[in-house]
């Protein structure tokens, strides 16, 4: 693990590469030009500070269009802040202290949710890991069920379930081994129960605009690069907060996939 955490050591220690963070944490999802705006920087220093980033995993990056957007992945300065905030005076890692606030603070018009993680694996490997009942109970503790076609129902069966249930769920893309995309399910009553939610309060966000989730899978050396990319979201949404792990009940998507890559890459489970 010492490599990962040098790499993103590296990257922190520049203050150019410090104010591109800043950036994206006032405002996440943005291309090379919104970055570069305002700041006394060389399009082509932004594009070499941003290398740098994504290659320590603080940014991740994703193509809408034309357009690559680029997002603050706010896990390895997690990894961090664990490890050394609570061994080290606050004062001495001002630089970083003043990251670990992307952990907690989310632009209020911000609509959806990118965490990029890197499994010792291949990319079928973690295909299966994404779409086979065996591994999703293991670390999801839910099976999804589809034949993974466009258009295709994806059905949810949770332990307590005897058959498998119809959430609205709908394949929207499938590639295999490269990029995977589905409606997500509308909150449901267990949702209420852990976040704390009246019924008049679930009701109304049941009605909100379904989101959906895309999954990116790229070759990297041994290992695979995991994009995973919630979008779709209204501006404020609870639901945007729990799948970021904003909130106490839920690690969200950082969380899951956390899960995953131990399994994959062990054949355990961290739960």
């Amino acid at each position: 693990m010492t490599k990962p955490m040098d790499a993103v050591f590296k990257a922190l220690a520049d203050p150019s590469r410090r104010r591109l963070l800043d950036r994206l944490n006032e405002r996440n999802g943005q291309s090379l030009r919104e970055l570069g705006d305002g700041l006394d920087m060389a399009r082509q220093s932004v594009t070499k500070h941003l290398a740098v980033l994504e290659a320590a995993g603080v940014v991740s990056s994703t193509r809408q269009g034309r357009e690559k957007l680029h997002f603050l992945n706010a896990a390895p300065i997690n990894d961090i802040a664990e490890r050394w905030m609570n061994r080290y005076d606050r004062e001495r890692a001002a630089a970083l202290a003043d990251l670990e606030r992307a952990l907690e603070d989310a632009a209020v018009e911000q609509t959806q949710f990118t965490y990029t993680t890197y499994i010792r694996t291949t990319p079928e490997r973690v295909w299966q890991g994404l779409t086979e009942p065996a591994f999703t109970r293991r670390y999801w503790g839910t099976e999804l069920h589809s034949d993974w076609q466009v258009g295709s129902p994806i059905l949810c069966k949770a332990d307590t379930d005897d058959e498998p249930l119809d959430l609205g769920q709908v394949v929207l893309e499938a590639e295999p081994y490269r990029r995977l995309s589905y409606t997500w399910a509308p909150p449901q009553p267990i949702h209420a129960e852990l976040f704390g939610w009246s019924a008049e309060r679930l009701a109304q966000l049941q009605r909100e605009p379904r989101s959906h989730v895309v999954f990116e899978l790229e070759q990297a050396g041994d290992v695979t690069k995991l994009t995973v990319t919630h979008e779709g979201f209204p501006p404020g949404s609870p639901l945007l907060e729990a799948v970021s792990g904003r909130t106490e009940q839920t690690g969200g998507w950082a969380e899951l996939l956390a899960n995953l890559k131990t399994l994959l890459e062990t054949g355990e489970t961290m739960r």
